[in-house]
């Protein structure tokens, strides 16, 4: 009996201090946003963030875009001006066709974590990427970015 008292505790208040989120939809994909966070859309960059605006998560959709895929690391790196190796960029077969690259960099000048996913299918590109102080990167912050990031859906 106290076994299941302390499992429906927990169950309880996992389900009480769970966020809840709301769906950004957009023609080409959808993702999931916390509560209490807003989204922009400043010319179809869109741009999802806490209130407090301590990071962010930006998505950029591109069509007809003449990006060879050979090319595409050196674009990656290229957006944060990195020297890094292209090979610190993973690249996997996605769902749908899409070849999907991730990126994590570390700007140590401004002390900003960067994560960056990429979905590239012949002409088209989806650019989604977290930007988030470092002294905020950890604990909650970190998993609701993570949480909303992994979110993101294509839906062609």
């Amino acid at each position: 009996m106290k076994k299941i008292l302390l499992v429906s505790a927990f169950l309880s208040a996992s389900l009480f201090f769970a966020q809840k989120a709301k769906i950004y939809d957009s023609p080409g994909y959808s993702i999931q946003v916390p509560e209490g966070w807003r989204s922009t859309n400043d010319s179809e960059i869109v741009n999802i963030f806490p209130a407090n605006e301590v990071g962010a998560i930006t998505i950029s959709e591109y069509h007809g875009l003449e990006l060879p895929k050979a090319e595409m690391k050196k674009f990656i790196l290229a957006l944060y001006q990195s020297q890094e190796p292209e090979n610190k960029i993973k690249e996997s077969k996605g769902k749908k066709g899409y070849t999907e690259y991730f990126y994590e960099y570390f700007d140590e000048k401004e002390k900003l974590f960067w994560i960056t996913r990429a979905f590239q299918k012949d002409k088209d590109l989806y650019l989604v990427s977290i930007n988030c102080g470092q002294k905020f990167w950890n604990g909650n912050y970190m998993n609701l970015f993570n949480e909303t990031f992994n979110s993101f859906k294509i839906k062609k």
